[in-house]
């Protein structure tokens, strides 16, 4: 039975879920409200951080601008903070730097100043199984919401829950 009083935060890590959705349904539509709601489950939502690396606008403009647009979007959600990373080129292939460790520090600091009291990480990246395990230390609840086919196992045996996203009515969070 969902307890009301239970304060959660939800940390998005964006493109690791772009990438799921896009294997899952085909596209990465998706109403973040919405989403975030069935996360929730009758729970007190505190903040949702939500974290991407910005396009290179040379490298990609209407990548760009479409990514943009996107981010003004979502800032426009209560309560859903941008954080970004950055994009680097290695030879001609874009990589994400910086994300994970904001992802990381984020949970321990808001952990820490007890903004929380349940943590749901919405990645399939088990890099940050470690991070879950240090902020049970906390006394914190640990939940990993992803798709079944993309999940990683070592971050769900690092999660107190695991949030199946395959489940979700995702034809009613568009």
């Amino acid at each position: 039975m969902p307890n009301p009083t239970e304060r959660v935060a939800i940390f998005i890590d964006g493109s690791n879920l772009y990438h799921g959705l896009k294997e899952f349904r085909g596209n990465a539509n998706v109403n973040f409200e919405l989403f975030c709601n069935y996360l929730l489950k009758g729970r007190r939502l505190t903040r949702i951080y939500y974290y991407n690396a910005p396009k290179i606008l040379k490298e990609n403009p209407s990548g760009y601008a479409a990514q943009q647009k996107f981010f003004t979007r979502i800032k426009k959600i209560p309560f859903l903070e941008l954080k970004l990373g950055r994009l680097v080129i290695r030879k001609g292939i874009p990589i994400e730097k910086g994300v994970d460790v904001l992802i990381t520090v984020d949970m321990i600091r808001y952990a820490r100043n007890n903004a929380y009291d349940t943590a749901i990480l919405v990645s399939g990246d088990g890099d940050f199984a470690p991070a879950l395990e240090f902020l049970k230390d906390f006394g914190k609840h640990i939940e990993n919401a992803y798709f079944s086919k993309g999940r990683s196992f070592n971050l769900e045996n690092h999660s107190d829950r695991f949030i199946n996203l395959d489940n979700l009515p995702w034809n009613k969070i568009v």
